[in-house]
């Protein structure tokens, strides 16, 4: 048995890893939806239709009136409202998950994809569809169209997961 007592967390560490979760959340949000505001009143590109950008991206202009890939695209008119019910509780899940976050990176992770989803609510209630626009396509295949929210949640999964995965359990 040891005689050391448990480290026991410092408020400034919880705040310094809250603080840069909240900004995590407050840049992808600016970011996500500064860029659909371009994409539909400066680019125009709901007229357009399709802009290429370099030979392995284009501006498509999507409303996605589902999920992620489409999925449950068939819940009809009240599917902006079913789908940012279900977002904005996922969100206070992330923000409670950010709270117990152990690592910086983790919680700004979480921010990420929390202000990801929040972006994305946000076009829901706004438009009733999410403004997707981003189509990156190369050697003979074509992605899906996303957009900035998009972006963040998944490299905020992504660097959640590999957390999870590679890291050594802390005592």
């Amino acid at each position: 048995m040891s005689d050391t007592i448990p480290a026991v967390e410092s408020d400034a560490g919880r705040t310094a890893r809250l603080l840069a979760g909240f900004l995590a959340v407050a840049i992808v949000l600016i970011a996500d939806q500064a860029s659909k505001h371009w994409i539909l009143y400066g680019l125009d590109l709901p007229q357009r239709g399709s802009v290429a950008v370099l030979p392995f991206l284009n501006f498509t202009m999507v409303w996605n009136h589902a999920v992620t890939f489409g999925m449950f695209g068939g819940v009809g008119r009240h599917g902006p409202l079913v789908f940012s019910t279900i977002s904005m509780i996922a969100v206070l899940a992330l923000l409670a998950a950010m709270w117990r976050a152990r690592k910086l990176w983790i919680a700004i992770a979480i921010g990420a994809i929390a202000g990801g989803a929040v972006g994305n609510v946000i076009d829901r209630l706004r438009y009733g569809a999410v403004v997707d626009f981003l189509h990156a396509h190369a050697f003979g295949y074509s992605w899906y169209v996303f957009n900035v929210a998009d972006s963040a949640i998944v490299c905020g999964v992504i660097a959640w997961a590999a957390d999870s995965l590679f890291s050594r359990p802390t005592p």
